[in-house]
């Protein structure tokens, strides 16, 4: 992801109150790749974007897991209004 990616990612992030550091792969060169790494210090840190994404595909599950809802069938309840008649 791109540094402004990144900014949305740990926006995100911190709204759902998912852990993670948004930071450049590489700390020398910030308009590059970007990632989620468990702490900041680019020393020790360790890649987390794998779990981070995971995390918020859980926070919004899939609209429709199961299958399509079936179409009414049969009568439904509502109102015909017949048309004016115009008169002459």
């Amino acid at each position: 992801m791109d540094a402004e990616q990144a900014r949305q990612v740990d926006s995100m992030l911190r709204r759902l109150g998912i852990p993670g550091v948004v930071a450049p792969v590489d700390p020398e060169n910030p308009a590059g790749l970007w990632g989620v790494f468990d702490q900041a210090d680019p020393e020790i840190r360790e890649d987390a974007t794998a779990d981070a994404l995971a995390a918020v595909a859980a926070a919004f599950p899939s609209s429709s897991p199961g299958p399509a809802p079936k179409k009414q069938s049969g009568p439904f309840r509502g109102f015909v209004y017949p048309p004016k008649k115009d008169e002459d």
